[in-house]
């Protein structure tokens, strides 16, 4: 199968793109390598599919770039591209939002509908949820953004579905619940928790730390994507790991991994929910998805990656 694989470069896209190679496909990745983090850990975590002669990297900007040759032939598009960050997503920087994660995904739909794509599987966010939400979330809720981050995943969601109902283009977008595992990004809690406290620094806790988040492991996440190109299974998912503790109960289970922790406890941020918690039924019965990996065993792994990266 000929895949396309959108932010090829980052946690999620390189780690998807990985499988795709594994399970024997051919892949073509895009990525624009944005400056929201450093570029040579984006190159790090294309360190193995560079060498891959089933994989291909095109750099370019999904907001610019003429899609169609790209797009043309592909079987399956995994958009997992975004500008992410709940916090960095007010203010003047919001034009980045709009250009990464609106424009861009309407004209990747737009080529994948003249290309005749068999399917679009789009990576979307539980942010889309927003604050005061009966728990555990629904797809069916009433979506209400929290923060300007959530709003802009939540639009992608609508141009998926307008897509599909006026086009037939078969499209799914999965609400993906706080991600971790090896390669999560630097600006993300559990890779900065991990750092600080080997480096034996301060770590910066939002609130009282009873917020509650609903953690999936990244082989997770890779599973429902995978699992989600299937015929027929279209609209949008929950995608949690049904690892749903407070942030106190994670910082004890990083006591654990790495020793004593230092903890600087400042006020909550503007964006940031109280509480999530997915109810995955919906992607249980479309195609099969039961997160596999606890929050205790992926800590484990993500501090062993961030050991590693240390030893270099």
């Amino acid at each position: 199968m000929r895949c396309l694989v959108t932010g090829v470069a980052g946690f999620i896209g390189s780690t998807l793109a990985e499988r795709l190679i594994d399970l024997g496909h051919e892949v073509t990745g895009v990525d624009r390598f944005a400056d929201y983090y450093p570029r040579p850990i984006k190159d790090r975590n294309l360190t193995r599919l560079r060498d891959e002669p089933r994989f291909r990297l095109v750099e370019a900007d999904l907001a610019r770039v003429d899609l169609a040759p790209i797009v043309e032939g592909q079987e399956v598009v995994w958009h997992q591209a975004a500008q992410a960050g709940v916090r960095a997503s007010w203010g003047e920087t919001f034009a980045t939002y709009v250009d990464d994660n609106v424009l861009a995904t309407q004209r990747l739909l737009e080529a994948a509908k003249l290309a005749k794509v068999r399917k679009v599987v789009a990576a979307s966010s539980s942010s889309v949820y927003g604050e005061d939400v009966e728990l555990p979330m629904r797809e069916t809720n009433r979506p209400r953004p929290f923060s300007p981050y959530g709003v802009t995943k939540l639009a992608a969601e609508h141009l998926c579905e307008l897509y599909r109902a006026n086009f037939g283009l078969s499209t799914a977008s999965l609400r993906y619940f706080t991600v971790y595992g090896p390669r999560q990004r630097p600006d993300m809690g559990f890779n900065k928790f991990i750092a600080a406290a080997m480096a034996g620094k301060p770590i910066q806790v939002f609130g009282d730390g009873e917020q509650t988040r609903d953690f999936t492991f990244i082989a997770d996440a890779v599973d429902a994507n995978l699992a989600c190109a299937a015929d027929g299974v279209t609209g949008v998912f929950n995608v949690g790991g049904g690892s749903r503790v407070t942030l106190n109960e994670v910082l004890a289970t990083l006591t654990e991994l790495v020793g004593p922790l230092k903890l600087d406890r400042i006020e909550a941020q503007a964006g940031d929910v109280r509480h999530t918690w997915a109810d995955t039924t919906r992607a249980s019965e479309a195609f099969g998805f039961a997160p596999k990996v606890a929050l205790g065993a992926g800590l484990a792994a993500q501090v062993e990656w961030q050991r590693s990266l240390l030893a270099r």
